[in-house]
């Protein structure tokens, strides 16, 4: 049902699958536009459906659930990558889904997009296939101690992966195993994780949003710093490799491609996701254009806009265990750019929201935030 270079306006709807804070914050940034909002979620009260005009409490694959979605949109679009095949094909045939399914298809399979990666000319580690863990013993000394074996379906915030430090580690592997097919990944001696979000609309504009240096605790990112602290021809080439990955994989919409850089400056490809992403969250203040802006105008085909970075910005994330320090200090911050996703449940790890400083160099934002005694 999709048509070409179709653009939506103010009024129409957008539809979104899945409830979570990308749906939310993308929502906020829509309606801000004077679109309405439609969500799927099998949460009810949701944070994306606390702001939404239309709230669908439905699992992702339930059929009526996606047919009163379809109905009440003009346009629909993902807040996460892993969409039930059944629905995904429902939705392509039923309504008008501009960013396809070919590109959340690849990204649901770590085989798959690892190969996509490579066709489009950049750098993935070296890696094998591993189905059994007879397959592990017979590849680890080619891939080398430490290897992560990663489960090629589902997974994130380090869930489904399992590093093999020692001959004696790999036993543990029939854990990850039992889920289906792995991947056995060389470990890559960076110096930095950085990622890049980059975004194209239906006419083949594209824009890039300047490189974030990431740091992560418990494989969780903790801040991310822009400028990102690396060489400016590091800077060139991760944003250069962002945008030939887009246009190999015929992206619309949003796609945040995260790397590793080395000591030597070159760049391996760790992860795509084809939305906007936790390493994004700095935009929404510190650029002239949100990534969540960015990607309504892209999903809706209009003219993408300046992603300027306005002064340097540090974002850090808020979780379970940081959120009553921070409730009762939110009155005192000064400048303090606070988002909380409305979740129901504040848990340990659990992503409860974020905080954007923009301050006059990072080292001063990153001092701010050790001295506040939340994190």
């Amino acid at each position: 049902m999709n048509s070409l270079n179709k653009t939506i306006l103010p009024g129409q709807t957008i539809g979104i699958v899945g409830g979570g804070q990308l749906g939310r914050m993308m929502a906020l940034a829509a309606k801000a536009a004077g679109f309405k909002i439609a969500v799927l979620d099998p949460t009810p009260n949701c944070p994306c459906g606390q702001v939404a005009d239309i709230e669908i409490t439905a699992a992702y694959n339930d059929l009526e659930g996606l047919r009163l979605l379809a109905d009440a949109s003009d346009v629909i679009t993902f807040e996460f990558e892993n969409v039930d095949a059944v629905a995904l094909e429902w939705l392509q045939t039923n309504c008008y889904v501009p960013q396809g399914s070919e590109l959340l298809k690849i990204t649901q399979n770590r085989i798959r997009e690892k190969q996509e990666i490579e066709k489009a000319g950049a750098i993935v580690a070296p890696y094998a296939v591993i189905t059994d863990v007879s397959e592990i013993y017979d590849t680890i000394e080619k891939l080398g101690y430490p290897s992560v074996l990663k489960t090629a379906r589902g997974g994130y915030d380090g869930k489904g992966q399992l590093v093999i430090r020692d001959f004696g580690d790999i036993e543990k592997a029939k854990e990850l195993l039992v889920q289906g097919v792995c991947v056995l990944e060389s470990w890559v001696p960076f110096v930095k994780e950085i990622s890049v979000i980059v975004s194209r609309n239906e006419n083949g504009e594209t824009a890039v949003f300047p490189v974030a240096e990431n740091i992560h605790k418990d494989n969780i990112l903790h801040q991310s710093i822009v400028p990102a602290r690396i060489s400016l021809e590091a800077e060139e080439m991760a944003r250069k490799i962002a945008l030939q990955l887009a246009g190999s994989m015929n992206l619309i919409g949003t796609l945040a491609v995260e790397m590793f850089l080395k000591e030597d400056d070159s760049i391996i490809i760790n992860e795509l996701a084809p939305r906007p992403h936790n390493s994004g969250h700095y935009t929404m203040e510190a650029c002239e254009t949100s990534q969540f802006e960015q990607h309504v105008r892209a999903v809706c085909n209009w003219q993408l806009g300046r992603t300027d970075l306005m002064r340097p910005v540090i974002m850090t994330n808020i979780l379970g265990e940081h959120l009553d320090t921070l409730l009762n200090k939110i009155p005192t911050l000064p400048d303090w750019k606070i988002h909380l996703y409305g979740k129901a449940e504040a848990k340990e790890k659990r992503k409860m929201g974020h905080v954007n400083l923009m301050r006059e160099n990072v080292e001063t934002a990153m001092m701010e935030v050790r001295e506040s005694g939340i994190w």
